[in-house]
């Protein structure tokens, strides 16, 4: 009887394997494109006009391309669809912000995108807010039209 405790426990795990793989694969389908910042805070102030125009995001699968102005940032996503409100790292390997990592909430509706970042790299925030003070940066995209 004991040696089919393993291969059993491996069986009632393997939907929940399962489960957050397929998750995590509808989110990135969901996610993948051309973004523009509609909208944006950090420090709990709102992103002046011509900042918030010079912003794009490009997410293809995994990886992701940002411009501010002339300024391009690109790295790898880590999702964790399962977790409230669903998260993800922004590791960054090339530009600025090379060999940082952001942990990051998200939440996406249609074609409106919103992640919030914390911008210090030490956890991810608790909600999609950027309060006064804060290296919290909320930022709201729209799917590109093509």
């Amino acid at each position: 009887m004991q040696r089919f405790t393993y291969p059993i426990a491996m069986l009632l795990l393997l939907p929940i394997f399962t489960s957050s793989t397929s998750a995590q694969e509808k989110d990135i389908q969901k996610i993948s494109g051309t973004w523009i910042l509609e909208s944006g805070e950090l420090g709990g102030k709102k992103l002046p006009q011509e900042f918030i125009a010079s912003v794009s995001l490009i997410i293809s699968g995994t990886s992701y391309s940002t411009k501010v102005g002339s300024l391009t940032d690109k790295g790898n996503l880590k999702f964790y669809p399962d977790s409230k409100p669903k998260g993800m790292d922004i590791i960054s390997i090339e530009g600025p912000n090379q060999g940082k990592t952001f942990p990051a909430i998200y939440e996406f509706s249609g074609n409106i995108l919103m992640i919030c970042y914390d911008l210090e790299g030490k956890k991810k925030p608790d909600a999609f807010k950027s309060t006064l003070g804060s290296q919290t940066f909320l930022a709201i995209y729209k799917r590109e039209k093509k």
